[in-house]
């Protein structure tokens, strides 16, 4: 394995958000935009692919008591910061959020669905200032701009001799070749699979991993907030309260509750930072918390909780290169995947034991779809960190499921590629199926 290739890779794809990714990365683009216009728009225009539409539509935006788009847009053109990245709505503030509130009420701004989007994660934005008008493409990943144009003179295009199609569509010209699609992200990557992501959380020098610690400490933060205050459903501070008549004081109720508190603080809009996995803050929590919550219940070392959250967070990214960076199936079976993992470890289990987790894991959670960003993903996320520990339980005891059993093959790693082609193909009619009921109510 390439060392070296595999920490680039998950200081990449662990990293700070502030919000919902998918809000986030349409203000990060209007953001870019706006700065490349040099003025305040008087209009903007955003195009987006559907699984970046269904992610956005019901989620807090943080520090604004508000839901949806139309705030995270008018943010990000008032006050983002593209150097920021997935944090470009930090600065934040009440008089901020009246500003943007204005800005909605006196600005044009169009939001639709970008029906032919080359990826599944694809942003297209147009800002207008008189006669000045500027495009910001954002695609594959949150932060990834591909295309940037000035009054038709190209900035930057990550595919020279073409232009992404929305923005050939719009100056009426034959659009160019598409980018890549999303199932090809990062081809420079080092490509996994789950013994070298085991060889490497276990063997790797900790200094060199030392930093996943990061990810503990905000999240950890963020449970805390969501225990604390009242967000979204608050179903983390209802486990730690009521919960405990059901659920007593343990390891699974802590796992939960600290987990889905997370969750519930992040998509109810808490202005604060979490850690993401892959692009997605709730896969970062859930690839997280369960781990530090039971290191915590068993009084774990430092250096266990280091290998348990670099193994959980490695196996999440694994999966995701052959998932895709957004699909049908929700993040949370592939991040609590990651956690299972994670679990068998501090359970002082071996690389056969986190395989037959993951087995576990696929024969149970397999066809849990997404339906969009909301407080109520703290429900989903418990359903599957709960299944984490079920799974790596059994797994330890010595029982997985066969390759008798539905998808399960004896190969866990085509045991995840099965997971991951029916959430990236199969389900393909399901998610616009999806996005149709929620875009209809």
């Amino acid at each position: 394995m390439n060392t070296e290739k595999i920490i680039s890779l998950i200081k990449r794809e662990v990293v700070p958000a502030v919000g919902c990714t998918e809000p986030a990365a349409v203000a990060l683009c209007v953001a870019k935009a706006v700065e490349l216009l040099e003025a305040e728009p008087d209009s903007i225009s955003v195009r987006l692919s559907a699984n970046i539409l269904k992610n956005a539509m019901g989620v807090g935006i943080p520090g604004t008591g508000m839901i949806g788009l139309p705030i995270a847009i008018a943010l990000g053109a008032t006050i983002g910061k593209s150097e920021y990245g997935l944090e470009v709505l930090q600065d934040v503030t009440p008089e901020a959020v009246e500003a943007a509130k204005r800005f909605i009420d006196e600005k044009e701004i169009s939001i639709k669905l970008f029906e032919d989007a080359p990826n599944v994660l694809h942003i297209d934005v147009e800002v207008s200032h008189d006669t000045d008008r500027v495009r910001a493409t954002i695609s594959r990943t949150h932060t990834n701009f591909v295309y940037l144009e000035r009054n038709r003179n190209i900035i930057f295009n990550e595919n020279p001799g073409s232009e992404p199609a929305a923005d050939a569509e719009a100056a009426g010209r034959p659009a160019g070749d598409a980018p890549a699609p999303a199932a090809a992200e990062e081809n420079d990557d080092e490509r996994l699979d789950l013994l070298t992501v085991w060889n490497f959380a276990t063997q790797t020098p900790l200094e060199d991993i030392k930093f996943i610690l990061q990810a503990r400490d905000l999240n950890l933060e963020a449970a805390r907030i969501g225990l604390a205050e009242e967000w979204g459903h608050s179903l983390g501070s209802t486990m730690a309260g009521r919960g405990k008549i059901f659920f007593g004081d343990t390891p699974a109720a802590k796992i939960i509750s600290w987990t889905s508190a997370a969750c519930d603080a992040r998509m109810g809009g808490a202005p604060i930072p979490v850690m993401s996995n892959s692009g997605s803050g709730n896969q970062g929590i859930c690839a997280t918390m369960p781990v530090v919550a039971y290191a915590d219940s068993i009084s774990a070392t430092e250096e266990q909780l280091i290998r348990a959250l670099t193994l959980s967070h490695l196996t999440s990214i694994y999966i995701k290169q052959s998932l895709g960076r957004l699909s049908a199936l929700c993040g949370c079976v592939v991040a609590s995947t990651g956690a299972a993992a994670g679990l068998v470890y501090l359970m002082d289990g071996e690389y056969d034991e986190v395989a037959n987790a993951v087995k576990n894991m696929v024969a149970n959670l397999t066809g849990m779809l997404c339906d969009g960003a909301k407080p109520s993903c703290a429900m989903k996320i418990s359903s599957g960190v709960s299944t984490a520990l079920m799974s790596a339980m059994l797994a330890t005891e010595g029982h997985a499921a066969t390759s008798a059993e539905g998808i399960i093959d004896e190969d866990v790693d085509r045991t995840i590629r099965n997971l991951t082609s029916i959430g990236r193909e199969a389900m393909r009619a399901t998610d616009l199926y999806v996005l149709d009921i929620m875009t209809c109510k």
